[in-house]
This record gives structure tokens, sequence and C-alpha cells, in this order.
């Protein structure tokens, strides 16, 4: 198995599928599976989400997956997160598969990320970002959240476990949504007061090191520097209030969309808003294929 060689040393194995042009997917491969993966299912997600994507996408392109985000959590970088190591990371990712030109695919923070690699190099033949606005993104709040997490991550009263769910929040703000509620209702929106932080010092650091990274970022400015084909697309309902102790911030994804819809268009951006689907929903692979798979064709 191929694998490509970070800007801190580690190594991260890829998984290569189909062919075709050449798109590279920030996703987990290998399917989740016993009692988390049913704890997932209750809420509609699906345990296979990168299987599922990979599968759906292999038939007319070279799918490059690897599991970035995962890397992170099990190999932290607490001090060298940051975007330009970001955006060399997945670089250097094309570089193992042998990619000179590549499509790229990410969600959340990996959109973000996406975008911050678009800014860097040349070899993009097309960027889309999902879960994440080219225009007007979260970056500030996003900070607040990470340091709050942080905080709480190197409180004395912390659990002890060294994994769970507030890691999402450091990176994305937004993927509890597998938790399934006490008493085996359908769920509703997650009560922040009742997660608590069980990620190490180490973990939730980087996340800050990588907004931290982005303070100052002005993602308008930066506008003209984009060349690629790019699509983004977001759910419409896709909007977090986080608590006081998650830093008091409204996190809008699909806000800034609907917003700067036009002015997107009008910079060379497709724009799709998912309607009555919230962070999670939007980034199921039933949901993101029908828009994905035919911009990448017509694009590519």
């Amino acid at each position: 198995m191929p694998e490509a060689k970070l800007h801190d040393g580690a190594t991260i194995e890829l998984e290569i599928h189909g062919s075709g042009p050449t798109v590279l997917l920030p996703v987990d491969p290998k399917p989740v599976e016993g009692p988390q993966a049913d704890e997932m299912r209750k809420w509609g997600v699906d345990p296979a989400l990168g299987r599922s994507l990979i599968e759906g996408l292999r038939d007319d392109f070279r799918v490059v997956a690897f599991h970035y985000e995962g890397h992170v959590l099990a190999d932290p970088k607490p001090d060298t997160l940051t975007a330009a190591n970001v955006a060399a990371d997945m670089l250097a990712v094309a570089d193992a598969a042998g990619a000179e030109r590549f499509a790229y695919y990410g969600y959340s923070w990996l959109a973000l990320s996406g975008l911050q690699l678009a800014l860097r190099t040349d070899r993009l033949s097309a960027l889309v970002m999902g879960g994440y606005p080219p225009l007007g993104g979260p970056y500030a709040e996003m900070l607040k959240v990470t340091m709050a997490t942080y905080e709480m991550s190197v409180s004395p009263d912390k659990p002890a476990e060294e994994a769970g769910k507030a890691g999402d929040a450091a990176g994305q703000g937004a993927e509890w949504s597998w938790t399934a509620s006490e008493d085996g209702t359908e769920p509703g929106a997650p009560d922040w007061d009742a997660v608590e932080v069980t990620m190490s010092e180490s973990q939730t650091k980087q996340f800050v090191t990588l907004y931290r990274s982005l303070e100052g970022f002005d993602d308008r400015a930066v506008q003209d520097r984009l060349t690629c084909p790019r699509l983004c697309f977001a759910g419409s309902a896709d909007e977090i209030e986080y608590s006081e102790r998650w830093g008091g911030v409204t996190v809008r994804i699909a806000g800034p969309l609907v917003e700067h819809r036009e002015e997107l268009e009008a910079l060379g951006w497709d724009v799709r808003v998912l309607d009555g689907l919230d962070h999670t929903t939007a980034m199921q692979a039933a949901n993101v294929l029908p828009v994905l798979r035919p911009w990448l064709a017509a694009k590519l």
C-alpha cells in the first residue's frame, strides 16, 4: 500500500481505486464496525462513508483516499498543524500517488484545508468544498470553539479517556451527531453542556494551531487567486449555536452561501444548498454523490 510522508516526518497510507482523472479524498476508506457503527446508523450516518464515496466515484475517476483526520488524531501535531503544513501534506499525498494534476474534495475543516491548498498550488484541476463556505467563513468562531475545547482538555477534572466526542468540535465543530439519545428516541440537537471533552491536550491543541494560523485570513481578498473549477455546497440547516462553555458563538455554514451566492457565482464558484440538511446529513454519500459526481464529470 503506498504511503505519503507528511510535514512532520510521519507517514500516512493511501488507497487508490479506479482509473481516470485523479481525485483526492481525505476520508476513511475502512468502514466503522461494531457498536460504534450501530450508534452511527441510529443517526442516519453511514459507518462506511468513505467507502461509499469511493465506490460512487471509482467508475469514472482515479480516487486517492487517505484518512487524514484519523491520522492527526492518532498522531497529533499540536504545534505544526498549520494551514500551510496541511496544504503541504495534501501535496505530499498527490506526489505519493503520482498525480501531477488532481481534483480535491473535502468536507468541513478539510474543506477549508482545500481552499488553503488551492492558494498554494497550480496543480488543482478542481476544488470542491462541502460544509464550509469559501466566502464569509467562520474562522474567528471556530478559533473560539477550539480554544474552549483545548482549555477543557487540560482541565484537571476532565475524563481520563483519550478519545471521544469532543474531538470533532476541535476539528469540525459539528459531528457529534451519532451519539444516541439516552432514552433511545429520535435524536435532537446536541446538549453541548452535557458533552465531555475526552480528547488529549495534544489532540485538541493541534486544531487551535490550525485556526490560529488562519487568524486574519481574508477569504474575500484571495478569490482572484483561485483559477480552477470550484464547487461549494452545504445543507440549508447547517448552523450550530454553542453555549458559553464552548465559546458562546454561532457557527454559520449555510448562511454565507445563501447570502453571498450571487457574489460567489460571479467569482466563478458553483453553489449548491441542500434543502433541509444539517452539517452531518449533508456529508452523507447519498447526498454528496448526486452533487459531486456529475459536477466532477462535467469539469474534468
